[in-house]
């Protein structure tokens, strides 16, 4: 059960004064990245912190005030300029003057009687925003703050400036924070002492407290020493779920697969080529794993191209050799039908059997499937996410394999455990994902690595040109057709947006079907599966040339004899991703072209991304460039999905504190290890704070 003591910060933030249905709707857009999600919490308005502040100390007088710079001014109201009847586009004005000049307070569409009430003639205000110089003359636009004497007095000088969403405004996601504020408790120590004393760290709520009350930028600051203590606190509630899980699953135990490689030197004479160094490697760690008798928690971490598919499938044949059955997972249709037409071929003559399950599968069809599975006639299901969801049931799961699940989080480790106890697991990642990630989402995991492409494959050239020179470029891409090349152009969006200004796939597809008619196929993520896959067969057998399509060819989908890839709007686009789709070329011995079109002028950080892509094809490198330049939430992918990563931590900023955390939470583990206590029932506490609760739910299953 949860603490009682955290109960307040478990309210809904429809809770607070002013917050009604409208508000908590932008609140949960703002922190759960969608309105239709659970509803926002205080804990989330606590967790929310700021980017910059406002200091409004500056107080220079009227005739002194800078261009454009926020100051505050104590002013005497002379008198009011209404707009002129019937024409609101007028802005009312009220007069005001101190002892260095005069100020007109200009505002659009305000009520006369709020105006005549917050500014009466005669009195004194103090005015606060930015001011704005025109023909010699001061203006203020809609000042942030008008307060009397007494208001001024309350008045926060220098304030904590937060990431904001459509519907909200600042000054009422200010309020709501403050008000959240009053009701966090003092809560129970969980950090060592002696870590508190040699980091000179203060208290869970003072850190809080200052963190959202900055004196200045410098308590923003990464590196400030409260930042440090909540980056510290937020990390080691995480470390703690993830050794909790690995306990559990250690202690649940394994089984210690018998095999002698048999079915693997089958499937190798069908694979046909030499394994690389890292491949080879990677089998014997995986293998060595499997004859243990604990359950294999592994991340395979492959460049785009490594040739992951080939090592799972080894993996596989040793847990299927032992008398058990694998489940190959993929996070979309087209990825797992990939995978199908890569696996089928390779288990032909071997005694595998493989068969694919997605939502496409329906009728008769699906209860074969499942029946085949349920009395262990299918040895390889290879499927999306519903692999472990309903009635979809083994005979004897012994390996789940999970490919491209950025964050494949506690949760889903619980529920994977719920539907095969003793099964091994083996994570795949074509996204490299820089150090101090793995240790964050995958730190309860040993790690493997395919840093190495397989043999022959070529460097991909990659060149970057402006959406000017399209003419020329779609001249190339013809030529290239007429010798017999396949080429990708990738888009960003389905379809013309207002919103956005970038061509659309739809758009681009009409472009290029005018010049080169039947040979350009499309292919996005609005279309259904059997669509998709129609498009994508079209581009393989050659009847299309140029396949015109958004991200959804991002991963995995193989054409060997694809040379050219165009990514339009290339500033658009994050390094990682940019690096995947770079990936779907260069499959081949053939030399390889990526071709990074963007629209001028560019922004600073879409320069840097375009110039790195440039310099290597190394996708470790280009991880870690991508961690400095945007964060932990957009280099997993995350944060569209709203799970943006951590709060109140910056894995950019505090990996040492997360070194620090990982210790911490292995020496819980190893002193402590079902929470008992005092300091057990202050790390519960922790646990819940930050939403692990699922790691609690462990203990208490012994």
């Amino acid at each position: 059960m949860r603490p009682d003591l955290l109960n307040p910060l478990f309210s809904s933030v429809s809770s607070l004064e002013g917050v009604g249905p409208k508000l908590e709707k932008a609140m949960t857009k703002l922190f759960r990245g969608s309105e239709k999600a659970d509803p926002a919490q205080l804990r989330d308005l606590l967790f929310h912190i700021p980017f910059s502040v406002i200091d409004r100390r500056r107080q220079p007088g009227i005739a002194a005030s800078p261009e454009g710079v926020i100051v505050t001014l104590k002013v005497w109201v002379d008198r009011h300029q209404p707009s002129p009847r019937g024409n609101r586009r007028v802005p009312y004005r009220v007069f005001v003057h101190d002892e260095t000049g005069e100020l007109a307070l200009v505002f659009f569409s305000v009520h006369t009687d709020y105006l005549n009430k917050t500014l009466p003639v005669g009195e004194t205000r103090y005015v606060s925003g930015k001011v704005e110089w025109f023909n010699g003359r001061p203006n203020m636009v809609h000042p942030d703050h008008i307060v009397d004497e007494a208001g001024f007095a309350e008045m926060p000088l220098v304030e904590g400036i937060y990431p904001g969403t459509a519907g909200l405004a600042q000054k009422t996601l200010q309020k709501s924070i403050r008000i959240a504020l009053t009701k966090l408790p003092e809560l129970p120590e969980w950090t060592d002492p002696q870590l508190l004393t040699r980091e000179n760290w203060t208290g869970f709520r003072e850190a809080l407290l200052k963190l959202h009350n900055p004196r200045d930028a410098r308590d923003l600051d990464p590196a400030a020493n409260h930042r440090r203590r909540l980056a510290h606190d937020e990390f080691l509630a995480g470390q703690l779920a993830l050794a909790l899980t690995r306990e559990r699953m250690r202690k649940i135990g394994g089984i210690a697969w018998q095999f002698d490689n048999r079915l693997s030197q089958k499937i190798l004479t069908n694979f046909r080529y030499p394994l690389t160094g890292s491949q080879e490697q990677a089998v014997k760690e995986i293998r060595l794993d499997l004859a243990k008798p604990e359950r294999m928690l592994r991340l395979l971490q492959g460049d785009v191209g490594s040739g992951k598919t080939i090592v799972a499938l080894l993996a596989a044949a040793s847990v299927i050799e032992g008398g058990a059955q694998a489940a190959i997972m993929a996070p979309t249709e087209i990825l797992a039908r990939q995978h199908f037409a890569t696996i089928a071929p390779l288990c032909e003559g071997t005694g595998v059997n493989a068969a694919i399950l997605t939502g496409r599968e329906k009728g008769k069809i699906r209860e074969d499937i499942l029946a085949r599975l349920a009395s262990g006639d299918i040895h390889i299901l290879i499927g999306t996410h519903a692999l472990f969801q309903g009635p979809v049931n083994f005979q004897s799961l012994g390996i789940a394999v999970i490919d491209e699940q950025h964050r494949f989080g506690v949760h889903q480790r619980l529920a994977l455990g719920d539907k095969a106890p003793h099964s091994d697991v083996l994570v795949m990642t074509a996204t490299p994902i820089p150090r101090t990630l793995v240790m964050t989402y995958y730190g309860d995991m040993d790690v493997s690595q395919l840093p190495d492409k397989p043999i022959g494959r070529k460097p991909i050239a990659t060149s970057a040109l402006p959406l000017d020179r399209l003419t020329d470029l779609t001249a190339r891409i013809g030529k290239a057709v007429d010798e017999g090349q396949k080429v990708y152009w990738v888009c960003p969006l389905v379809e013309e947006s207002d919103e956005v200004e970038a061509v659309s796939a739809e758009e681009r597809f009409a472009y290029l079907q005018k010049q080169f008619g039947d040979k350009v196929g499309l292919v996005h993520g609005r279309l259904s599966g059997p669509e998709k896959e129609a498009a994508m067969e079209r581009f393989r057998s050659g009847e299309t040339r140029i396949l015109v399509a958004t991200t959804v060819i991002e991963v995995g989908v193989d054409v060997p004899d694809a040379t050219i890839i165009i990514i339009e709007h290339a500033e658009r686009f994050g390094l990682a991703q940019m690096h995947q789709l770079r990936g779907r070329v260069g499959r081949s011995d053939k030399a390889s072209h990526c071709i990074l079109l963007y629209k001028s002028p560019l922004g600073e950080i879409a320069e840097a991304r375009l110039k790195i892509m440039r310099e290597t094809n190394d996708g470790f490198r280009i991880a870690e460039e991508d961690l400095k330049l945007r964060g932990e939430g957009e280099v997993l992918g995350t944060r569209q999905s709203g799970a943006t990563g951590f709060n109140l931590a910056s894995a950019e900023y505090h990996a040492d504190v997360l070194e620090v955390a990982r210790k911490s939470a292995k020496l819980i583990m190893s002193t402590n290890p079902k929470l008992e206590g005092e300091q057990g029932d202050a790390l519960r506490v922790l646990l819940y704070l930050f939403g692990q609760d699922q790691a609690i739910r462990l203990i208490r299953s012994g």
